[in-house]
């Protein structure tokens, strides 16, 4: 189960990832992210992009424009709770060549096929709502989501999510 203790902060704090071509039937891949208020973890997702990626990078900034609609929704759904929000939001990804897509609009010319949904992640960056930061790839949490680990990271990864082992239920 997740365990959400009492002395939470709202700082938001997410992981962004993409496993590049992962479907063999459509060389599609796959976004994965897991957002977190303080330590608790409030929010993961998986799923298949919906056009094939041309690099790892296209991939992995694909996975970061996901990643910025939700952060953006759970950001209204504090407002709404009247709840404080530190911005900027610190968006965690382990592909420096996707951050410097997001970081430097100068890169245009290499990134036109990029669907202008995209580089809403991009001007989250310029309104100051978000700011990339990169993670090696040992700590990027949202591999969970969209690779297979070996055991021991596994572990590790999921005991940083805050999942504990709980008791089986009873029959």
């Amino acid at each position: 189960g997740l365990f959400y203790p009492t002395n939470n902060n709202f700082q938001v704090i997410a992981y962004s990832d993409a496993d590049w071509g992962t479907c063999q039937m459509s060389c599609k891949s796959l976004t994965g992210f897991c957002v977190f208020l303080g330590h608790s973890l409030v929010s993961w997702k998986t799923k298949k992009q919906k056009t094939v990626a041309k690099s790892s990078a296209e991939a992995e900034y694909r996975a970061m424009s996901a990643t910025t609609s939700e952060l953006e929704w759970i950001a209204h759904l504090l407002q709404d709770f009247h709840l404080p929000l530190r911005l900027p939001i610190l968006l965690h990804c382990d592909n420096r060549a996707a951050q410097h897509i997001a970081e430097n609009p100068g890169f245009h010319e290499r990134t036109k096929h990029l669907n202008i949904d995209c580089h809403y992640t991009r001007d989250k960056m310029v309104e100051g709502f978000l700011q990339p930061v990169h993670v090696s790839s040992k700590e990027q949490l949202a591999d969970l989501m969209t690779k297979p680990l070996p055991e021991l990271q596994h572990n590790y990864l999921s005991s940083r999510l805050g999942l504990l082992d709980s008791p089986p239920l009873p029959p």
